[in-house]
């Protein structure tokens, strides 16, 4: 059994408590998540399952896309809701749509994040939630992150209480901490904050839409009909760019050849096609002119 479940994963579940459950229901072991998602964040998390697992790095490096809700006014240790408070400050007068937008605008395009405390990001061999849980700080390395495209949804905004809660949508690149993005929309506009909700809505080229849910799966599996309701290990790497076999290079492609680089052939990864399907990845070779090398292969029989 071979291709990619775009998972809804529910609220309260790690993203490899997912991947256990599913290994459960198969009845098998080669099955792989496609980036961690945090327990209380819901949403779109595709697992690949057999020979889909060689392109799980592939999902997990494509761009997502995430409807996020801030509430002004405090901030947390974990820069979401579940965290202990650390400053709080009352909104006396309303925030307007227009200095909202505004804050959305200065983040779009590259912008550098520091990850937060409670993060798997690892410092000296240790993740950073390690040292947070033993209340320990450690320096946390600046990176560059892409923010493509952010918008209000204007009908969220709601006051109360001294805060303003607000959502917006985001579609950003791998490694985009969406809490740290919440905590910087709140300094921008004078105040603490923090992330209270998130969904992930799309992963690489799936969405909600596609999603299946665990009973969804256990159902299919029952009647024999999941192979009809996964996606072949392609659709998970169809944002690459491609580049069409002729009979003559599959069975080198199989083998992984070192080849003449092809007349146009574009940077970076390549999926190598034949009838459809994926063969290999390939790319310019790192320290030869003119040819080009597998970085993984798909299929070699």
């Amino acid at each position: 059994m071979d291709g990619i479940i775009p998972l809804w994963k529910p609220r309260g579940m790690t993203s490899h408590d997912c991947v256990f459950k599913i290994r459960k229901i198969l009845k098998m072991k080669k099955v792989g998540h496609t980036g961690t998602l945090d327990p209380e964040v819901d949403g779109v998390l595709p697992i690949c399952i057999g020979r889909a697992t060689k392109v799980a790095k592939y999902i997990t490096d494509a761009g997502k896309e995430y409807i996020g809700e801030v509430t002004i006014g405090y901030s947390t240790t974990t820069e979401d809701a579940h965290g202990e408070i650390v400053e709080s400050k009352k909104i006396e007068n309303p925030i307007s749509i227009q200095a909202i937008k505004n804050v959305l605008q200065t983040l779009t395009g590259e912008i550098e994040q520091t990850p937060p405390m409670y993060s798997a990001v690892k410092v000296n061999g240790k993740k950073l939630y390690e040292y947070a849980r033993a209340g320990i700080t450690v320096e946390r390395p600046t990176r560059k992150v892409h923010i493509y495209q952010i918008s209000l949804d204007e009908d969220s905004i709601k006051m109360n209480d001294g805060k303003c809660v607000f959502s917006f949508r985001v579609k950003c690149s791998k490694g985009t901490y969406i809490r740290t993005l919440a905590v910087t929309i709140g300094e921008k506009l004078g105040y603490p904050a923090h992330m209270s909700k998130l969904t992930r809505i799309a992963s690489a080229s799936f969405t909600s839409e596609h999603c299946l849910s665990f009973e969804d799966i256990e159902k299919f599996m029952l009647n024999g009909e999941l192979m009809d309701n996964i996606y072949p290990l392609e659709t998970g790497i169809s944002y690459l760019p491609k580049y069409i076999l002729d009979d003559s290079l599959v069975l080198r492609i199989k083998n992984g050849a070192v080849l003449p680089k092809p007349v146009d052939w574009p940077d970076g990864h390549v999926v190598m096609e034949y009838n459809s399907e994926a063969f290999a990845i390939y790319q310019l070779h790192p320290n030869k002119e003119n040819v080009i090398k597998p970085v993984k292969i798909l299929r070699n029989t």
